[in-house]
């Protein structure tokens, strides 16, 4: 890259910290989201189009950002979902054979602000002692005073929901249809790979919108049905929790990720509580109860399963847990084929000890089918 004087640019946080820096390429202006950040070293590319990320600004704790470029078939959905981006050194030059674009005009073609020179381990260290909270990078010098202002009106997380900014608005196949299973899977904010691992997996799949009714989600007379993961509180998604209530109802198999695995939770009347700073990266540690195993996993999320109510409930049973904070990271029905986890076994790139729950939903599938 030619060298050039970039602008001066800053994070505003909605407590009155501000964390400076420069703004990437020659942007303008201001965005506003919630501010997480995200310890993955690698797959910056997915996590920005991964639609759980929706609205929120991103802060990756790795020291290198856009050193590998882009590469057309890595996205999780068709744009950036992300508000924007803070990063400490961002690579303007890349050196990955087969990326078809530089990261900076990546940003560019999909109108993303990003600022980067940031401290981002002193922010990272201020979110995890006073928690996530809205934000806004900005190149106003000028006008911080008014960015105050607006920031002081923008909603909280919780409650705020973000599904049907995300979702499908007309349902779509993927996969061969002469395959051996059939599923319908609700998108409330699904991704790319997450598909990928059921059509690789024999699974003709038709994709629902955020508030399809489960009488739409049967009429083609589905073998099983999958609830995706998500941005936003799980708690407004009135028509998704209905779903999911009468596909558990009706006793067929089903399996929920992250946003998914919630709406499962509140089906069953356990509620749901927005935690302090989120899981958000590629190595948070699970216990598999089942097989008291560990599993590394690739992890997005801001709100948990409420344990305390899960484990007073006769219909479920916790699968799963976080071994940082040991919060709910997986469930099942007794005595039906439902579970669900709260993280992303379909990590790409990212560890792949979560593979087999989708080979156990397909066996719920060919039990259930057998059963018939």
């Amino acid at each position: 890259m030619k060298y050039q004087v970039r602008k001066k640019a800053f994070l505003l946080l909605e407590d009155g910290t501000i964390f400076w820096g420069k703004i990437v390429g020659d942007s303008e202006g201001s965005s506003f989201g919630e501010v997480c950040f995200n310890t993955g070293m690698t797959g910056y590319q997915e996590i920005f189009t991964d639609p759980s990320y929706y609205g929120q600004l991103m802060v990756t704790t790795n020291a290198h950002i856009g050193n590998y470029g882009t590469y057309s078939d890595e996205v999780e959905s068709e744009d950036i979902k992300i508000a924007g981006l803070i990063c400490k050194n961002f690579s303007y030059n890349y050196s990955r054979p087969k990326s078809d674009l530089s990261l900076e005009e990546f940003l560019k073609q999909n109108n993303l602000l990003a600022i980067s020179d940031v401290d981002t381990r002193a922010l990272v260290s201020y979110i995890r002692d006073n928690g996530a909270m809205n934000g806004v990078i900005s190149t106003e010098l000028d006008n911080i005073d008014t960015l105050k202002k607006q920031l002081s009106e923008m909603p909280d997380m919780k409650g705020l929901e973000l599904a049907s900014k995300v979702s499908t608005k007309e349902p779509y196949f993927l996969g061969d249809e002469n395959a051996t299973y059939k599923v319908s899977a609700l998108d409330i904010g699904i991704k790319k790979n997450i598909l990928r691992n059921l059509t690789r997996r024999d699974c003709y799949v038709k994709v629902f919108p955020y508030n399809a009714t489960y009488e739409e989600m049967t009429e083609w007379n589905p073998d099983g049905f999958f609830l995706s993961n998500g941005p936003g509180d799980p708690e407004p998604l009135e028509s998704a929790i209905s779903t999911a209530k009468k596909i558990i109802e009706s006793g067929q198999p089903l399996f929920g990720i992250c946003l998914g695995h919630q709406v499962i939770a509140l089906a069953n009347g356990v509620s749901t509580f927005k935690m302090h700073h989120g899981h958000r990266g590629i190595n948070h540690p699970i216990l598999n109860l089942e097989t008291g195993k560990g599993e590394i996993t690739s992890q997005n999320h801001g709100f948990a399963v409420d344990r305390d109510e899960l484990e007073k409930n006769s219909e479920l049973e916790i699968t799963h847990v976080h071994l940082n904070d040991n919060t709910v990271a997986g469930l099942k029905m007794k005595n039906k084929p439902v579970f669900s986890v709260q993280y992303h076994p379909e990590a790409s790139p990212g560890p792949h000890d979560a593979d087999y729950l989708f080979d156990q939903f397909l066996e719920n599938i060919k039990q259930h089918k057998s059963n018939s």
